[in-house]
């Protein structure tokens, strides 16, 4: 019985040999995500910037219009509100306001005066502005000593190389994944700062296997130019890489779609995290080895040209 495969054995598409369009692409796609996030910055949650978060439900589809009138008038900054999840259920983030625990009471007070009797309190959560920094610095270190981590793993298992050419397709997917934020306005809490140490993980793991594959075919066919073994490692791998994305997309729409507005900007960013992952492992972290004088020697799984011919033959 054969196996499914939605990349059909014995394919060889020269990706290295598209490595300038690439280049230029991503290059272009962080300069956008830089710029977007240099303008108009993140919208922070309350995780970060600290500030009252409540969320209500009605009985009545919710005249979100009215309500942020009634709100914005109680002089407590801009109210934002917005759907989650249903008609009837309300997300409301209020400023945080100054004078401390004792404010911030007042304000949540003044909330529930200005709303209808009937509404449903689901949660009151106040951030201060002391955990809420410690929460953003925290975030950032998470994702930098993630970052020198997989390069000291990536260094010491196959060569320094292979360590910078899977740093920078880190960098770039977790600057476009901030880019992508910036430019839908989304919330960006510790669930997105979990998104993308989930993102990094994913593509790491992405760029491991296709690596992999690099060191034993370079090994393999060393009287082989560098770009054709390059080319043969992610075709080799392209099968396992591309059913590893689908299976996992299919998962994250799931989750997307029907999950919930809790979960939404999390599954977005590992939606966008998968897809900038996949292509980020094939065509920047593989094609960079071409300009990293990658060195051709230790280790013999096979030696020379015999070896070549015969496997070229079968």
């Amino acid at each position: 019985m054969r196996g499914f495969n939605l990349v059909k054995p014995g394919t060889r598409v020269p990706f290295v040999n598209g490595r300038l369009v690439y280049f230029v692409f991503s290059v272009m796609l962080m300069a956008v995500a830089l710029s977007l996030f240099g303008t108009r910055g993140l919208n922070y949650g309350i995780d970060f910037k600290g500030g009252l978060l409540i969320e209500i439900k009605t009985e009545q589809p919710a005249d979100l219009a009215s309500m942020r009138r009634d709100l914005n008038g109680l002089g407590l900054g801009d109210v934002a509100l917005q759907e989650f999840g249903a008609p009837t259920e309300v997300l409301i983030r209020v400023p945080r306001q100054e004078g401390g625990d004792e404010a911030q009471k007042l304000a949540a007070d003044m909330v529930r005066a200005a709303l209808d009797d009937d509404v449903e309190y689901r949660r009151i959560e106040f951030v201060g502005p002391k955990v809420s920094e410690e929460l953003f610095w925290s975030g950032v270190q998470a994702v930098g000593y993630a970052m020198l981590a997989i390069l000291a793993y990536i260094w010491f298992r196959f060569e320094w190389q292979f360590g910078v050419g899977a740093v920078v397709a880190l960098l770039h997917d977790v600057f476009s994944t901030i880019g992508l934020f910036s430019l839908l306005q989304m919330e960006f809490n510790l669930a997105t700062v979990a998104a993308i140490l989930t993102i990094a993980g994913y593509s790491i793991n992405d760029t491991v296997v296709v690596y992999d594959r690099v060191r034993e075919n370079l090994r393999r066919y060393k009287s082989r130019p560098l770009p054709e073994v390059l080319n043969l490692s992610i075709n080799e791998t392209l099968s396992r890489t591309v059913m590893t994305s689908v299976t996992t997309l299919m998962a994250l729409f799931a989750l997307y779609f029907l999950g919930g507005e809790v979960i939404r900007g999390f599954s977005l960013a590992m939606i966008w995290g998968v897809l900038i992952g996949t292509y980020s492992s094939i065509c920047l972290a593989v094609p960079l080895l071409l300009y990293l004088r990658l060195p051709r020697r230790t280790g013999d799984l096979a030696t020379g040209d015999p070896t070549d011919r015969a496997i070229e033959g079968a």
